[in-house]
């Protein structure tokens, strides 16, 4: 069976494609990093939840969606020229299923190392989830990945214990997983019902704030790429002790 026709789509970010199954629907934008070598960094969406792809020399994935997405995924990746087994890397923000779920059927398909910090390593009451023996990296944070012209690794729990945010000061842009959401075109704090803590959770926004980023990248929605120090800022600040 050949892979479902992508339908492209003009949008700020540059384009927008969707496949033509609409019980297959997954959509993919180019995330608009700035500068004359700007690298290709796609947001692959299935069900609502955001996969990156890194395009370099080699693929690299962050996060995997729920559970069935990987052949979405690989698509899309087809669509781009590019082949699954060029993944060599799959980094997880944390250790939900909705960020998790696709981990299994993607090492099956690739021979990609699998990262995630320490602590989110485990067993999750809701299946599936980042078991010690799917993990190949354990990250501390501080870490710099050979990708993105140096790629960060800051611990930012509070949505989980082992929530991470990933910054590439070359191209100012941060990764934050669900360490943060987006309502419209502002920042609100993870969802209460759903994070672990959220007095850390402010101490993690406020590491957040003092970095210098232009571009923000969600676990769910569209990344935001106006004022993003300053609403990370103000996000601080309101939420203050």
């Amino acid at each position: 069976m050949s892979p479902p026709r992508l339908l492209r789509l003009p949008t700020k970010s540059g384009w927008l494609a969707m496949t033509s199954e609409p019980t297959k629907m997954s959509f993919i934008s180019k995330i608009p990093c700035s500068g004359e070598s700007a690298p290709d960094i796609y947001q692959i969406t299935v069900r609502g939840a955001n996969v990156l792809l890194v395009v370099e020399e080699k693929l690299t994935i962050i996060d995997t969606g729920h559970r069935g997405s990987a052949p979405q995924i690989v698509d899309c990746i087809q669509q781009l020229g590019r082949k699954p087994e060029e993944i060599s890397l799959i980094i997880l923000t944390h250790n939900h299923i909705d960020h998790v779920g696709g981990l299994a059927e993607l090492k099956q398909m690739t021979q990609a190392r699998v990262a995630i910090h320490k602590t989110d390593i485990g067993e999750r009451n809701n299946l599936p989830s980042a078991r010690a023996e799917d993990i190949d990296i354990r990250l501390e944070g501080g870490e710099v990945l050979d990708l993105l012209g140096g790629l960060e690794i800051i611990h930012t729990p509070g949505h989980t214990p082992g929530s991470i945010s990933l910054f590439s000061a070359k191209n100012r842009l941060l990764i934050v997983g669900d360490a943060l959401r987006k309502r419209r075109d502002n920042l609100d704090m993870p969802f209460r019902t759903a994070s672990f803590d959220l007095r850390q959770a402010v101490d993690s926004i406020r590491k957040m704030s003092l970095l210098d980023s232009d571009i923000l990248c969600f676990g769910h929605g569209l990344p935001l790429a106006d004022d993003v120090q300053g609403k990370l800022q103000d996000l601080a600040a309101r939420n203050r002790d």
